[in-house]
């Protein structure tokens, strides 16, 4: 009994089913790779309550939440060499802001509370305001966003000092896109990072858009 030939319109066919499974899955495993961590859930609320608290109704909650998983990966005991929390603050920067905003950080502790995730994300915002506030120089709101993210990162200091260099040497002291070229003095590694600092925010932010608007630093999230 010879065997029964399948039409070559049906093999394509098959093929052509087979080749879409394959690229949903491959989709999906993406999708799945580049998920927000578990333990996001578990703040969400709190964001979402400080960034309007400070910003209003219209605040970038999932440009902050792409920094607090840039700073800590929502590991509210992470710690580095000179930092720690939610937000990552520094011992000097936390009791700076407990000083300096006494009626919203200053009740837990004169010394700031960075290991409180409630208190680390309502300072981040409240530090991002007052950075963003700083950079109203800032040729459009995108590049407004990322002085102020290189001034958290970095000092605000050094976003100062860039932008005079960039002014001397002819560029636009006002665009993070010429004061993105110059380092006024710092070492090579930290000014690295610094620059990294809003990138690595940049493509995070995607991943929290559910929770609410993204900021367009580079493009439209």
């Amino acid at each position: 009994m010879s065997a029964r030939r399948i039409p070559t319109a049906a093999v394509s066919t098959l093929l052509a089913i087979l080749m879409v499974g394959a690229v949903l899955a491959a989709f999906a495993s993406m999708a799945h790779a580049a998920s927000t961590p578990p333990q996001a859930e578990r703040y969400r609320r709190d964001l979402i309550r400080s960034a309007r608290y400070v910003f209003g109704m219209t605040a970038p909650v999932a440009l902050l939440a792409g920094q607090v998983h840039q700073e800590s990966a929502w590991n509210p005991m992470a710690k580095s060499a000179y930092a720690s929390g939610l937000a990552q603050f520094t011992p000097g920067t936390a009791r700076d802001m407990a000083r300096l905003h006494p009626q919203d950080l200053g009740r837990s502790s004169p010394s700031g509370a960075p290991t409180d995730p409630r208190w680390a994300l309502l300072a981040l915002c409240i530090y991002d305001k007052s950075l963003y506030d700083a950079a109203a120089f800032a040729a459009t709101d995108g590049d407004r966003w990322r002085f102020a993210l290189w001034g958290y990162n970095g000092g605000w200091g050094w976003v100062q000092k860039d932008r005079a260099k960039a002014k001397a040497l002819g560029l636009n002291p006002n665009s993070a896109a010429d004061v993105a070229q110059v380092n006024n003095g710092r070492a090579a590694e930290f000014f690295r990072e610094n620059r990294n600092y809003d990138k690595a925010i940049d493509r995070h932010q995607w991943l929290y858009l559910p929770w609410g608007p993204g900021v367009a630093m580079r493009g439209v999230p």
